[in-house]
């Protein structure tokens, strides 16, 4: 079984630096082995790469672009958090929150941008639910913001 670090080098995938909280809160938080991370969006530095509502300003292939990079903001925090990708059992859930004109509905197309690298870099059988909604207005006029939930593996305690 190819591990999930060695995955995203055969992928070519270089993972951003972890972004930054817009707020008073944590990034990610650890409850026993579940790993839940605060909504990610498709921002590098604090700057939106995507504005604007899908359907809108934006076609849904510019909304699965922002999912991916939202991913990948997810991977770079996960990673931070437990010092290898290699750590995720499983991807438990995802709940996507799209910002949407009245008319759209092509959200699982957008929401598979993110789905699909998860599935590329830790495998089928680790794909979690989901959960797609659209709405009136996100973050930085953000298109696409994303919460997932990890299944990790726990480090086994020393015996005293």
């Amino acid at each position: 079984m190819v591990s999930a670090e060695q995955k995203l080098k055969t992928l070519g995938i270089t993972l951003p630096s972890m972004p930054m909280p817009l707020g008073a809160y944590e990034m990610a938080v650890q409850a026993d082995n579940l790993l839940f991370l605060t909504g990610m969006l498709s921002i590098k530095r604090r700057e939106p790469k995507f504005i604007g509502k899908l359907g809108k300003e934006l076609n849904a292939e510019a909304g699965r672009e922002a999912a991916r990079m939202a991913a990948l903001n997810a991977l770079a925090v996960v990673r931070k958090h437990l010092g290898s990708l290699d750590k995720v059992k499983c991807i438990v859930r995802t709940s996507f929150f799209l910002a949407v004109s009245n008319d759209f509905i092509d959200h699982p197309i957008v929401a598979d941008g993110a789905s699909e690298l998860f599935r590329d870099v830790f495998g089928a059988d680790r794909l979690s639910v989901r959960s797609v909604v659209g709405v009136v207005s996100l973050p930085l006029n953000t298109p696409v913001e994303i919460e997932v939930t990890f299944e990790v593996i726990l480090e086994s305690a020393p015996y005293s």
